[in-house]
């Protein structure tokens, strides 16, 4: 059985305004979601923040001036650099569509992590067949860690 990757994690909370979101991502929690979903040994800062921050970041890198829910920050410049990769989680918007989804935060966030985890291995979601490929990873990924299919509608 081969190793299983090798992971360095930092956790940055960088609001107090949502401390029930610090509460249901314990570091050991959100190690093994990520560790779940890596193929490689990575390197990955996830930081949570609030909707001023997240705004400023989707507006300066990709020029959308809303807070979106998870932004990646991806640093590997081919297939042989390691794994690295800072994952930005805007607490508002992760709450709200868990809401409106009728979710778990907990499930809301475990989802986002791993999308965001998959981004900075490489997958995207341009295309039909990307989409397909990384929501069918996400979907297995989520299943071994007990939660439902993020994509079925309840």
């Amino acid at each position: 059985m081969a190793n299983a990757p090798h992971l360095t994690l930092s956790l940055q909370f960088a609001t107090k305004a949502f401390p029930e979101h610090k509460a249901v991502l314990p570091r050991a929690t959100v190690m093994r979601w990520v560790k779940a979903t890596l193929f490689a040994d990575a390197e990955l800062t996830l930081r949570f923040v609030d909707a001023d921050e997240g705004r400023a970041l989707n507006r300066g890198y990709r020029g959308k001036d809303y807070a979106t829910n998870v932004l990646t920050f991806a640093y590997a410049e081919s297939e042989d650099d390691p794994v690295t990769g800072d994952i930005v989680l805007c607490c508002p918007v992760v709450e709200r569509e868990a809401r409106e989804q009728g979710k778990p935060l907990e499930a809301h966030y475990a989802h986002l992590i791993v999308h965001g985890v998959l981004h900075a291995q490489g997958y995207d979601h341009e295309d039909e067949d990307e989409a397909n490929e990384m929501e069918g990873i996400e979907t297995d990924v989520l299943g071994t860690l007990g939660f439902p299919d993020p994509y079925k509608e309840v």
